[in-house]
């Protein structure tokens, strides 16, 4: 070897992202006040979708441990949703970054119901008018 390849943080949680957003079953990734503040984000011009948003990861040398925080379309199965998105995570950080993916830690946040964003949008988005 001639010299070291360092893959940064950042870079791996945006290949995990993808990927995770990948599996059809996913509607998104982040827990409650995530997703709030990245809608907000969203909105704004020129900031676009932030992939990271949901993930967080830590990456050695070699190794990399994957956290994701995800919601479900109402009516997939949770346990296999789970696992399409560990397979697919830990296949691309392995395959785009070289590190061994040692574990792809994944909590479910919510179930997105088909009719929700209908009602957000009927109801101005929040509790309060």
């Amino acid at each position: 070897m001639r010299g070291d390849t360092t893959v940064a943080d950042a870079v791996v949680a945006k290949i995990a992202g993808m990927a995770a957003r990948e599996i059809p079953e996913i509607h998104n990734l982040g827990g409650g006040m995530a997703r709030a503040f990245g809608a907000v984000k969203e909105r704004v011009p020129g900031s676009g979708t932030d992939i990271t948003r949901g993930v967080s990861v830590e990456v050695g040398e070699r190794q990399a441990a994957v956290d994701l925080d995800i919601v479900v379309e109402y009516g997939a199965s949770i346990v296999d949703t789970a696992g399409d998105v560990r397979a697919n995570v830990i296949q691309a950080v392995e395959g785009m970054a070289g590190l061994e993916v040692v574990e792809v830690n994944i909590a479910v946040h919510d179930v997105h119901l088909p009719d929700e964003e209908e009602e957000e949008s009927e109801q101005g988005g929040g509790r309060v008018a």
